[in-house]
């Protein structure tokens, strides 16, 4: 399917296969469109054929152009600022960045500047894009690696419900302390806030249902680490910190979870790859993200 920026207004050529729907049906049912941006869409007459505003229930025909107003600008509570930004991935609907460690995603009072999501405004900003910005999922400040956007709010809502549906794959490097014996595993353990640290996450029979599965990559006998890989099935705060650190084995340079700093200056964990299928294409994605830092002492990228 061929999709074209058009100002604010993205255009989506008619495939075969949606020949004979009618509008309505593709907003409501291909692309499960929410309630509030579909009346949105009526109040604001945010959607065109062929260049006119008709009516829903007009079926499509092969070749039609469908205009979608997508790029509505939107109020932004924060400030776009410049920061060079490492561009996995691309088009009009979406974005993946490689994030470096030590920035947050987003800012925690409006004043912040500091933020991958500042970042992100500025940079779409540049293109002429004054939506919100929309990050999918979320990584630690000091975790690297591929992270999703989307660039308006239909991708926003059908990203969501991918990752909620577990479509959406996520994949983990970490170095962590000790030889893990077992080279693959699942830890489903329930993770609650800690009572007697304001940031800190830990294993409680009260907490939130989470399992992580692993496998060893390559153990390290002479520096007493392994090099594991991880993907969740949830996505609880400290998630994988909290149960490598649960089976004794917590990440290098994790100092909230038992590590010391002095064998890296961070965390060492990166989301090396990011794997799913495009919301309206259906094409499949996949984003390897190296690693800028020698927080790993080896390219980690040689296993994908």
């Amino acid at each position: 399917m061929i999709t074209t920026r058009k100002g604010e207004w993205i255009e989506f050529v008619i495939p075969p296969d949606w020949q004979g729907h009618s509008i309505e049906r593709l907003l409501k049912e291909t692309w499960g469109v929410p309630k509030r941006l579909m009346h949105q869409f009526r109040i604001e007459k945010g959607v065109k054929l062929n260049g006119q505003v008709i009516p829903w229930h007009t079926l499509l025909q092969k070749n039609d152009r469908l205009q979608l107003w997508l790029y509505k600008p939107e109020h932004l509570d924060i400030v776009p600022q410049y920061r060079e930004l490492e561009i996995l991935w691309e088009d009009e609907h979406l974005l993946v960045i490689n994030k470096e460690a030590g920035i947050d995603v987003h800012p925690t009072e409006q004043t912040k500047t500091e933020t991958l999501t500042n970042a992100v405004a500025f940079y779409l900003q540049s293109q002429g894009i004054f939506t919100k910005v929309r990050h999918i999922h979320r990584l630690d400040r000091d975790t690297s690696g591929a992270i999703l956007f989307a660039k308006h709010a239909l991708a926003g809502a059908m990203l969501d419900r991918m990752l909620e549906q577990r479509k959406i794959k996520r994949t983990y490097v970490a170095l962590v302390h000790g030889i893990v014996k077992k080279k693959t595993g699942t830890i489903a353990a329930p993770i609650g806030r800690d009572r007697h640290h304001p940031t800190r996450r830990r294993v409680s029979k009260t907490g939130a249902s989470a399992v992580t599965h692993y496998r060893v990559l390559d153990p390290s006998f002479q520096q007493q680490t392994s090099l594991v890989e991880l993907s969740l099935d949830t996505g609880r705060t400290h998630q994988i910190r909290v149960h490598m650190s649960y089976i004794g084995h917590p990440l290098v340079g994790d100092t909230l979870y038992g590590s010391s700093s002095e064998q890296a200056q961070r965390q060492a964990l990166h989301a090396v790859k990011l794997s799913f299928s495009h919301p309206f294409t259906n094409d499949p994605i996949t984003c390897i993200a190296p690693v800028r830092d020698n927080v790993f002492p080896k390219d980690i990228t040689r296993f994908y």
